[in-house]
């Protein structure tokens, strides 16, 4: 017996590792259950609860499944209910997450975002959010500088890419597309901690273990470990959705775009 390597993938960038900043990609959205009900049946115990207000989130892992940077992870949370209001009391941060939804959808389904058919309009209706498991769509990548020195840089979402942008039809080809760098100015800094004090290291800057079991030259790229930060990958109960695939709970395959 013996193990051909020649037609092994290219190994992976190094843990900890940023995309570049600007990287435009395809990426597909997996939700991991936070334990915290949502506004509807279908999204009993999908949310997480914020730690500093009432907010709950949507905990949301993006792949990005081509190019250079295929089988890259980023993750990003997204407010849902609570947080801080605005002068009529709704929520701010579900305002601004319903509108990166409402493009995600747009995206995915190549749906012109002036489009205000019958048609368009029903297909970005959602029964929950956890219709979202699975989706796929283009997006922009930007490197959004820690608040505090302490802490590393993270990727996140610069803006979801929309069918009537240039990029976006060679986006969901899988073709390499020319990063345009956001640029992002570094946040104003926490005060200073005190002399000999230690921040502990926030779960998008964890560098997740691989299983005890597996040898070191082996072992296969792991998903994050759970923390406080990073709630455990999905339960039995939201099995993730395979690009174009339906869960379990009904429609996507992805919304019948």
């Amino acid at each position: 017996m013996s193990y051909d390597l020649n037609d092994a993938q290219p190994q992976m960038a190094p843990i900890g590792e940023l995309i570049p900043d600007g990287t435009f990609a395809k990426v597909r959205l997996t939700v991991r259950p936070g334990g915290v009900d949502g506004a509807t049946p279908m999204d009993a115990k999908l949310l997480k609860a914020s730690q500093s207000s009432d907010a709950k989130m949507l905990d949301c892992e993006f792949t990005i499944l081509e190019g250079p940077h295929a089988r890259r992870k980023f993750w990003q949370s997204f407010t849902v209910a609570g947080g801080k209001v605005d002068e009529k009391g709704q929520s701010i941060g579900w305002k601004i997450s319903k509108s990166t939804f409402r493009a995600m959808v747009d995206s995915a389904l190549g749906l012109d975002p002036r489009d205000e058919s019958p048609d368009a309009k029903a297909k970005r209706v959602l029964p929950g959010l956890k219709h979202l498991d699975g989706i796929v769509f283009a997006a922009r990548i930007m490197v959004e500088p820690a608040s505090n020195p302490q802490y590393r840089d993270q990727n996140r979402i610069a803006n979801v890419v929309l069918p009537d942008e240039p990029q976006h039809a060679a986006i969901m080809r899988g073709e390499a597309v020319p990063p345009e760098p956001v640029n992002a100015p570094p946040r104003k800094a926490a005060s200073a901690p005190a002399p000999g004090w230690q921040a502990p290291t926030p779960a998008w800057g964890a560098q997740p273990q691989a299983p005890a079991a597996a040898p070191a030259w082996g072992a296969q790229a792991p998903a994050p470990q759970p923390t406080q930060q990073s709630p455990a990958q999905q339960s039995p109960a939201s099995p993730p959705s395979a690009p174009g695939g339906a869960p379990a709970t009904g429609m996507p395959a992805w919304l019948n775009g």
